[in-house]
């Protein structure tokens, strides 16, 4: 049997000051092909900063 590729991934959001992963989100590769960027609060920081798309290890 052939597998099939997944198009949907697991992502994490690393904050872009503290560097901490805060969050963790699902992709979809067929429609988003750079890397993920969203804002979002970081309770670190304590206020919303940009998040950006890291790899889950």
């Amino acid at each position: 049997m052939a597998s099939k590729k997944k198009t949907v991934e697991i992502v994490a959001l690393q904050c872009s000051e503290c560097k901490r992963k805060n969050y963790t989100t699902y992709k979809n590769k067929k429609n988003i092909q750079g890397k993920l960027e969203l804002k979002k609060y970081c309770p670190f920081d304590r206020k919303h900063t940009a998040h950006r798309e890291v790899k889950i290890k």
